[in-house]
Parts: structure tokens; sequence; C-alpha cells
């Protein structure tokens, strides 16, 4: 990464990690088109957004390229990922940070609003276990308007599928394996450029404390997600988009 005459060049930053998380998921941009393509069909063209566990604010670039009355509220609890996305984003009022522990059962009140018509998340829920994710799912049903909705992108995995599933994970590595002899870094090579970064290498240092290597989570099936969206207060809920390799559930109030 550089750093400009003026402090560090957080376009870079940016860029640098959605070419990492590309390298995982080739069809990321599409993930994101359905994603903003659903928040106007059902909410219209200047929703108050939550862009739960947001990382470098991935979702509320997009968003707010977009739809650009929109606003939004970037929740994560990772130090040197906020650290990008509030460097990004400085200066735009439209945009707010908020550093949470979504297993925090008092999270939601660090948040500027008590109701949002969209809560968005992306690649991140899977950190979590079932029992805390289902948890989190009610909360979100007592946080999102009638009429709004939430939508969770990520890794999806219907175990009923084996050979499926073993195919499709195996065709997925190769052409990661070809992208990685061309110079794409991986999940830990990025971690590691940014350990040495001068700006990056403490907020680095202490979300390794946090988070550790990679958090132990679960990755439940799509059924999953929609049952227990309906169970915490949703009127419903299913996949509105899938990949191979990952879905996108949309839930409604």
């Amino acid at each position: 990464m550089t750093e400009t005459a003026t402090g560090t060049d957080w376009q870079s930053w940016q860029e640098s990690w959605d070419r990492q998380q590309e390298w995982y998921m080739p069809d990321r941009e599409e993930r994101f088109r359905v994603m903003l393509d659903m928040v106007e069909a059902v909410v219209g063209p200047e929703p108050r957004v939550l862009d739960l566990a947001c990382g470098t604010g991935s979702i509320t670039d997009r968003l707010l390229k977009r739809f650009p009355n929109a606003t939004s509220t970037g929740v994560d609890l990772d130090p040197a990922l906020l650290a990008i996305a509030r460097g990004t984003f400085e200066g735009d009022d439209r945009v707010t940070f908020v550093t949470a522990d979504l297993k925090d059962p008092d999270w939601t009140e660090r948040l500027p609003h008590t109701s949002y018509d969209a809560v968005l998340t992306a690649t991140a829920l899977h950190w979590l276990h079932s029992e805390p994710l289902a948890a989190l799912y009610g909360q979100l049903g007592g946080l999102v308007r009638d009429g709004g909705v939430f939508m969770n992108a990520d890794h999806m995995i219907d175990t009923g599928t084996p050979r499926i599933n073993a195919a499709e994970r195996a065709h997925r590595h190769a052409a990661m394996d070809r992208a990685k002899a061309a110079g794409a870094l991986d999940w830990a090579e990025w971690w590691a450029v940014a350990a040495k970064d001068p700006v990056l290498a403490a907020p680095t240092a202490e979300r390794f404390k946090i988070y550790g290597e990679h958090a132990d989570g679960d990755m439940p099936s799509v059924d999953w997600h929609a049952r227990t969206l309906v169970a915490s207060g949703f009127g419903e809920a299913r996949a509105v988009w899938a990949s191979p390799s990952d879905s996108l559930v949309l839930a409604v109030k």
C-alpha cells in the first residue's frame, strides 16, 4: 500500500480488500447488485441502512454509489477494517460507524437509530455459531421496521448434497489456485501486509487478539436461515440469489 502526502491511501486499501475477497468469491459483485436491486424493490431508493458486520464498508460503498440519498450505519468490532472504513468515508455525513460486538446482548444500544429500512450483511455471519446467530436474528426482528428487509449473503451449505458440494469446491479451488499462481493474495497474506503498514499495524495486532486467526462459526443451510428469520418475527424469507457456493437470503418484516 502507499502513503499519500496527506495520509493513508484508504482507497488502495479498499481495492486490495475487494481483490482479496473476490479471490474467494468471484460472483461477489453480482451478489451486491442483487442485494441492492431488492433494497430498491422493497423499500425504495433512499433507505436508512444498517451495514451489519460492515468490515471496510463494502456494502456502504456500493449502496451510496447507487443510491446517493441513502444513509448507512456500519457496525463492526474489527479495529483494522473499521480504520479503513472510517478513513474511506471520512467527511461523508451520510455514514456513521459504530464499534460493537454482535454477541453482546446490548450492542443495539450503540446504534444511532432504533429502526432501519434495511439491514444488510455479507460474508460475515458465518463467524457465528448457530445459537448466537439465532439470537442475533431475534434482535434484528425488532430492529427492522415493518415492511423493511434483512439480507444475508454468505456461505450456506446444504449437507444433503455432498457430491455436488465436493464437485463445486474442487472446481472453485482449482480456479483459486490458478489466480494464486498469478499473484492473488489470500486472507492470511493480506493480513500480513496490513500488519507491516505503519498505520494499520496496531489495529491489526488488536484484531488478532480479538478474533484469533479466524472464528470457528457455522454455515447452516438456506432453509435454516429462512426458518430462523421467520421465527424471529419476519413475515417471510427465502433465497433471492445463489451461486454454486453462496446464497443471498432476503427476509421481509
